[in-house]
C-alpha cells in the first residue's frame, strides 16, 4: 500500500486499524526474511511498511485516549 495519510486513518475505525496492523506485521516479516534471501526487488518496501504501521498504531493510541476517561 502506498503512504496513507494521518486524516484518512483517523477516519477508519479502531477494529479495522487493529486488522490492518495486523496486516502490516505479517508483510514485514515475510520482507524482512526475502531480503535477508535477497530476494527482495525494493528494499524502502520494508521502511514504507514499518512507517505506515507506526501511523496506524499513533492514530490508535489516540482513539484509545481519547475514549478512555469516558469510561
Amino acid at each position: 500500500m502506498a503512504h496513507v495519510k494521518a486524516s484518512v486513518i483517523r477516519e477508519m475505525g479502531a477494529d479495522e486499524i487493529r486488522a490492518r496492523v495486523a496486516e502490516l506485521r505479517e508483510e514485514m516479516l515475510h520482507l524482512q526474511f526475502r531480503n535477508t534471501m535477497k530476494q527482495l526487488d525494493n528494499p524502502l518496501k520494508i521502511r514504507e511498511s514499518r512507517r505506515e504501521m507506526a501511523r496506524l498504531i499513533t492514530v490508535l493510541k489516540e482513539k484509545e485516549r481519547a475514549a478512555g476517561p469516558k469510561a
